[in-house]
């Protein structure tokens, strides 16, 4: 078998013809993400998979984007989330949103269970350290850990989101 490696360009031309806009099915959302690179790769990985980013309208978040943007004006769409990041979470639980938190947590789905996304779906990733603060998790309608057979307690939030993500989209 022989392969031929495709351009950029040519790829971009079948994969999708227009610019991104809101596809309103599939939101991450690192409302409490510290690490500025995280943010960069996560827009990437939106726009791999066809979602949106949820951030706080914070000038951490801005500056973080800012600089971690590498798709120019084809990025993805982002969500601002303000005031409060609760609200807006419940606000679109209520408006039939399925809130996952990708969290250690009893009860939670591994990574390898979860299928497809079936109806709009929003991903919770936490704090590098922290997570996400116990009072979201338990309102969150799942949880999906990631299997790990190293010593770390978890991967870095990027990773973990793209993975994440990759599932929901059902492209793993």
């Amino acid at each position: 078998m022989s392969a031929r490696k495709s351009s950029p360009s040519s790829l971009r031309s079948i994969r999708r013809r227009s610019a991104h806009g809101c596809w309103g099915h599939l939101i991450i959302a690192p409302l409490w993400v510290a690490y500025d690179a995280n943010l960069g790769t996560l827009l990437r990985t939106c726009d791999a998979v066809g979602a949106c980013l949820a951030v706080p309208r914070t000038p951490h978040y801005r500056d973080a984007l800012a600089r971690g943007d590498t798709l120019g004006r084809a990025r993805p769409c982002v969500h601002w989330v303000q005031p409060s990041k609760e609200r807006w979470i419940e606000e679109h639980r209520s408006a039939g949103w399925s809130i996952v938190a990708v969290e250690l947590a009893e009860d939670s789905v591994p990574l390898t269970r979860l299928g497809p996304a079936a109806q709009p779906t929003i991903v919770l990733l936490g704090h590098e350290h922290h997570g996400i603060p116990e009072a979201v998790v338990e309102q969150a309608d799942r949880c999906v850990e990631i299997p790990m057979v190293g010593r770390g307690a978890s991967l870095n939030v990027a990773v973990a989101g793209s993975l994440v993500l990759y599932r929901l989209a059902g492209l793993s």
